[in-house]
């Protein structure tokens, strides 16, 4: 998957864009949650076993940034998906879908990916149907409650009021 910000996806697909607001997550996906169970984060133990299947997650942060988009909700049809993953000893293998994504905030750009656990295959865990987790590089000085503009493949983030 080309996470390269030169990458052609932009200018040749048609978009979508939606404004939302940094929210708090549970802080496993970076492992700064006192109670998270990954003091590494998932997203650290998931990297090179997403890398031997193909998507390099090396150029972004490992942790996720979460946007709420509320009052609406998404859907997605994913340029890819990794089905059943098997990164955790402590965990049933799971499926997780990228989408290639523009993200603006103030006067900062950076290209990234939705980061997407599939649920059918998360049964224990619970996402708010209208919080988007994001795979980017650091953001600095980015806070809870920054309005941000997220712009991706309108064939593949489909936004639902």
């Amino acid at each position: 998957m080309n996470t390269d910000p030169s990458s052609k996806f932009f200018s040749t697909t048609a978009t979508t864009s939606v404004t939302g607001k940094v929210v708090p997550g549970y802080q496993v996906a970076s492992g700064l949650g006192k109670n998270s169970p990954y003091p590494a984060g998932t997203i650290a133990l998931q990297t090179p076993h997403f890398a031997a299947l193909g998507v390099d997650l090396s150029p972004f942060y490992p942790g996720t940034l979460n946007v709420s988009i509320a009052p609406y909700r998404f859907a997605l049809l994913p340029p890819v998906t990794l089905h059943q993953v098997k990164w955790s000893p402590g965990h049933d293998a799971e499926s997780f879908s990228f989408v290639p994504i523009r993200f603006i905030w103030q006067q900062q750009t950076a290209v990234g990916l939705i980061y997407y656990p599939c649920p059918e295959t998360k049964i224990d865990h619970f996402q708010d149907p209208s919080v988007i987790e994001l795979l980017l590089p650091k953001i600095r000085d980015i806070t809870y409650g920054d309005r941000v503009t997220l712009i991706a493949s309108a064939s593949e983030l489909i936004i639902k009021s």
